[in-house]
């Protein structure tokens, strides 16, 4: 009897066909699922694979473009520094090529491989760029005579350059700022820029100087080219006499490296490409060790000396750092000023910001007049115990 029902309860073909299709349907998508996966891990395969070669396959060197000669071969210097005599991979012209571009080259080989995009050294590019200063000549006291001349020089020039053609006059290319050290060289030459509107590009000689043959110049021609590129720009060369120094016949490596530089510099001044809306202002405390070629015009036209303030450059320099410190009627700026003769402007900003800590220390908001007074006697000692060392090494030099 149960065989007989069992037999009655299945379909006609012995078997359920509807699980079976289910298995099926199941199979399939589990079938485009894995083809799915294995296709991702395919992509990650050569991802990965792509990443090791690149990582395994050796350093590329940065060199520039000397010259191309007639047989397709090319000289260039490499940033290791000789000069080379190299050839160019299938696909680089080698007739494409300028002096002065930027190629890779193989580490073996050494064969141009790719031609880099234009780029200025990392070193440029740490200069110190600013495109509005916040320096007025408000915040410059004692120094009237002197701004007028720097404003006839620069700023006229970038903001008015009809009257000089209307003259048939060329403006001044560069401005040299000598005197003692704190009294406002570089302060004048950022107060130019605002009120000119022009990029103020910071540079300190000494960033030029370096160990390879032909950096130094190379650096100079890529500080006017970002000059250039950013006109109208002012490029302030800070203590130029560490480049500038006078030529000399005898001298080390080292020492023809920096008048290499030198050169570079006079070019870039004086030379085939005009600066344009591009103005140069140098500083220097030793205007006796420059050469004479950066003193001659067309290089420097204006030699503007900035000295020591007088009493009136004193009261005006007092005023400038303490318009926002409240100050007590017993202060007397005049006699002040009267009592830091020989005090340059830093020294004097010195000496309010000492008073500024005196009446700190006395739990005072307002700053009086003997504030002032230990702020002084503490900035002239300062300054007597700094003379006092140099006299005392130069004794033992």
């Amino acid at each position: 009897m149960s065989l007989s029902s069992n037999s009655r309860s299945k379909p006609q073909g012995g078997y359920d066909a509807a699980p079976l299709e289910e298995e099926i349907q199941y199979l399939r998508r589990r079938v485009q699922e894995l083809m799915k996966e294995k296709i991702a891990l395919q992509r990650d395969l050569e991802h990965y694979k792509s990443e090791v070669t690149r990582l395994l396959s050796p350093p590329l060197i940065e060199a520039v473009v000397l010259e191309v000669l007639d047989d397709g071969r090319v000289i260039v210097k490499s940033s290791t520094g000789p000069n080379l005599i190299v050839n160019t991979v299938a696909g680089i012209d080698p007739q494409s090529l300028r002096p002065g571009m930027m190629v890779a080259l193989n580490n073996r080989a050494s064969t141009i491989v790719s031609v880099l995009p234009n780029r200025f050294d990392p070193i440029v590019k740490s200069m110190e760029v600013v495109e509005k200063p916040n320096v007025t000549f408000n915040d410059i006291g004692g120094l009237k005579e002197q701004i007028r001349e720097v404003y006839e020089a620069v700023v006229l020039p970038l903001k008015r350059p009809d009257l000089f053609r209307e003259l048939g006059i060329e403006p001044p290319r560069g401005v040299l700022l000598y005197g003692p050290p704190g009294t406002g060289k570089t302060l004048l030459a950022k107060a130019v820029a605002r009120e000119s509107g022009a990029t103020f590009i910071r540079v300190v000689a000494s960033e030029f100087v370096n160990k390879f043959i032909g950096e130094g110049a190379r650096l100079v021609r890529e500080v006017f080219r970002l000059a250039r590129r950013k006109a109208p720009s002012i490029v302030f060369i800070d203590e130029i006499d560490a480049i500038g120094a006078r030529r000399l016949e005898l001298g080390t490596s080292g020492d023809r490296e920096v008048q290499r530089t030198l050169v570079q510099l006079l070019a870039e001044m004086d030379g085939f490409d005009p600066l344009g809306n591009v103005k140069v202002i140098a500083a220097t405390n030793r205007l006796d060790l420059l050469d004479p070629a950066l003193l001659r015009p067309g290089r420097f036209d204006r030699i503007i000396e900035i000295p020591l303030p007088d009493k009136q450059g004193r009261v005006e320099i007092l005023r400038i750092h303490t318009r926002r410190m409240k100050l007590d009627r017993d202060v007397d700026l005049e006699m002040i000023a009267e009592i830091t003769e020989g005090f340059s402007g830093a020294d004097l900003k010195a000496v309010v910001v000492e008073a500024g800590y005196n009446a700190l220390r006395r739990n005072s908001k307002v700053v009086n007049l003997t504030d002032f007074l230990r702020a002084v006697e503490k900035v002239r000692r300062r300054l007597k115990n700094s003379s006092r060392v140099e006299g005392s090494s130069l004794l033992h030099t």
